[in-house]
């Protein structure tokens, strides 16, 4: 069966061009995109921001009187579109000047072609926060592996104490959908083997992968967080369609040998920082911001203390800064 979809540049334009009045407050250059339908959606990304009726236009126009002045920022959108219906991905940075802060934000659009003129059927806006500190549990691809790596003998690579990386692909399930299995599998395998460069470039050893996430392990902290910095910047400068964003997670403990068993709590707490990150993060463990110590390579920001999913207690996880 052929793919139905096909790449819009024409709804990417049209994406771009709704974010940017909305942001600047054109509100009714903003309104006039959506559809007449009553059936029109805008759902926002705070609890009661949902809009729909027949009275649409005017709501919305009503409901963002009072709303900033927002500045998007690196604003990335992929469209596609089969006959008179289409849609389209957006992920973003919002800037608030006013209030002089920055989040992570995406947003869905579903449009239908009008008497020739593509409007927008739905908005959907979300701001991406880790599933473990939104909603306490942890992404399932993550869970997988983690149970994958408690069922089967690992070699780590070495014993004593080990510095454990895990990786995995934002909104795999929805990109995967958007592509195709045969076109994601490709799309995966090309990226498992990006990431296996960048560790072992790094000395490190390229543990397991299950789906898009994988496990890693490295001889030293400074060499894991090096590691991740330089997967995030090649995911960030690649050209190649879907552009893919990760997590990253690190934790570093002791490694145990057992009847030739590579074991240790560090895999588990390992997967659990990683499913603490958000797009583009790389979050890693106190012990492993210990390790590096004032080291003038690494800046680390926004501590946060968690619940790691099967961990007792509260956790101490802090995110690397890589963006330059």
């Amino acid at each position: 069966m052929s793919d139905p979809f096909t790449p819009s540049p024409e709804l990417a334009a049209i994406a771009k061009r709704w974010i940017s009045v909305y942001s600047s407050r054109h509100r009714d250059a903003a309104a006039n995109l959506f559809s007449h339908s009553a059936a029109t959606t805008y759902v926002g990304s705070d609890e009661g921001e949902i809009l729909t009726g027949q009275n649409f236009h005017k709501t919305f126009v009503a409901f963002t009187e009072d709303q900033a002045v927002l500045v998007p920022q690196d604003l990335e959108v992929n469209a596609y579109e089969a006959g008179s219906f289409g849609w389209a991905l957006c992920t973003m940075t919002i800037l608030s000047p006013e209030a002089g802060k920055t989040v992570a934000f995406r947003n869905t659009f579903v449009f239908a072609l009008e008497n020739a003129v593509w409007r927008i059927v739905h908005i959907h806006n979300s701001n991406p926060k880790p599933n473990m500190e939104a909603m306490g549990y942890t992404s399932r691809s993550l869970d997988e592996l983690t149970k994958s790596m408690q069922s089967e003998a690992l070699d780590l690579g070495h014993t004593g104490i080990a510095s454990v990386m895990f990786t995995d692909i934002v909104d795999s399930t929805a990109l995967a959908a958007a592509t195709g299995d045969m076109a994601w599998n490709g799309i995966v395998q090309t990226h498992l083997t990006r990431i296996g460069k960048a560790v072992e470039g790094h000395g490190g050893t390229l543990v397991k992968t299950l789906g898009d996430g994988t496990l890693s392990s490295f001889p030293s902290a400074s060499a894991a967080l090096m590691a991740a910095i330089d997967i995030q910047k090649s995911m960030r400068d690649a050209t190649e369609e879907p552009f893919l964003r990760i997590r990253v997670g690190i934790h570093t403990g002791d490694v145990v040998e057992q009847d030739g068993d590579f074991i240790g709590s560090v895999v588990n707490k390992a997967a659990r920082v990683a499913a603490a990150a958000a797009s583009e993060e790389i979050r890693l463990s106190e012990a492993t911001r210990i390790m590096v110590g004032g080291s003038a390579a690494f800046t680390f920001a926004d501590p946060l203390s968690v619940a790691l999913k099967g961990l007792d207690g509260e956790h101490l996880i802090h995110r690397l800064e890589w963006q330059t």
